[in-house]
């Protein structure tokens, strides 16, 4: 059975980007959207926000709810996601090619492209069909809890994550200057929210292949006072690679393409912040046209074992 469903997941291969906002997902997002066209490769694109558990006005509603019985809830959290619908998902896509998602309205533009109100959802609706690859960005792609085990489905996860302090600038310059939040009440929105993230976050830059952090060179000593957010200028990123056997990563050739870079461990290649967009293309480009490659083997395969001309 093992053996079966691992070809299957060769035919239907899954990647997964996951970091929290502001860590540079939406690059990523950019480097494998150029690296499917150049590939000419179809791709199911997922939102890790579809599989909130609550619409915008419900979210606020729990959490004042588990504030007043005195309990951690936040969008880290399995309380307010369905890990359950998003491991179905995985599993059914690397099976058949199938599953069910949908999207979550974060703005009147997206919304009114449905007839909705922001901060709700579509209706959950088949992923298109006859796609290369499943490409999920969201909170969630490598999760793992006592009932769920989304990780194991994914053949290729990459992890985006800057410095805790870089995270909590991002976080507090967006909801003090865009949403009109205070300071503190954004350190308490931290506060509540750090159990999830070490418990159900942090765990994930583990299981990843591959992760992207980048490293301010500027005072963030205290993230609460900053002024402004480190630019790529300012900044360095570190790619970490779990396993580089796995992915036949050419690090001389890497050193070579990309300048000022340089290696800090046997398995961690620096880059400067400016070269982050080029770096994950040159680094995962090879890595997803090897599991195009094995999709097409495994299909030519299946189909001749079927008998299909």
């Amino acid at each position: 059975m093992q053996s079966q469903l691992a070809v299957m997941s060769i035919r239907h291969p899954i990647i997964a980007v996951t970091g929290s906002s502001g860590a540079g997902t939406s690059t990523a997002r950019v480097a494998f959207e150029h690296i499917f066209h150049r590939l000419r490769m179809k791709a199911a694109f997922v939102d890790g926000d579809a599989f909130h558990a609550y619409e915008r006005g419900e979210m606020a509603r729990a959490v004042e709810r588990a504030t007043i019985r005195g309990e951690n809830f936040s969008h880290f959290g399995p309380g307010a996601n369905r890990f359950d619908r998003l491991e179905t998902l995985f599993a059914e896509y690397a099976a058949s090619g199938g599953g069910q998602s949908r999207r979550y309205l974060h703005d009147e533009i997206e919304a009114a492209e449905f007839d909705r109100e922001p901060g709700t959802f579509t209706d959950w609706a088949p992923v298109p069909e006859d796609s290369d690859v499943l490409f999920y960005e969201g909170l969630h792609g490598g999760v793992v809890t006592d009932q769920h085990d989304v990780a194991r489905h994914v053949d290729f996860m990459v992890g985006m994550v800057p410095t805790i302090n870089l995270e909590w600038i991002q976080k507090i310059r967006r909801d003090t200057d865009q949403r009109g939040y205070a300071p503190e009440d954004v350190a308490k929105v931290i506060l509540r929210r750090m159990p999830d993230y070490v418990r159900y976050i942090t765990p994930q830059f583990s299981r990843t292949d591959i992760n992207f952090q980048r490293v301010p060179l500027v005072d963030t000593s205290n993230p609460f006072i900053a002024r402004d957010i480190p630019n790529d200028d300012e900044s360095m990123v570190v790619i970490r690679f779990r396993d580089p056997k796995r992915w036949a990563v050419d690090f001389p050739y890497l050193l070579t393409m990309i300048q000022d870079s340089f290696m800090s461990r046997p398995n961690t290649l620096v880059v400067p912040g400016t070269k982050m967009r080029m770096a994950a293309e040159i680094i995962i480009g090879p890595i997803v046209e090897h599991l195009l490659e094995r999709r097409r083997a495994a299909t030519a395969d299946h189909l001749g074992q079927r008998g299909d001309p």
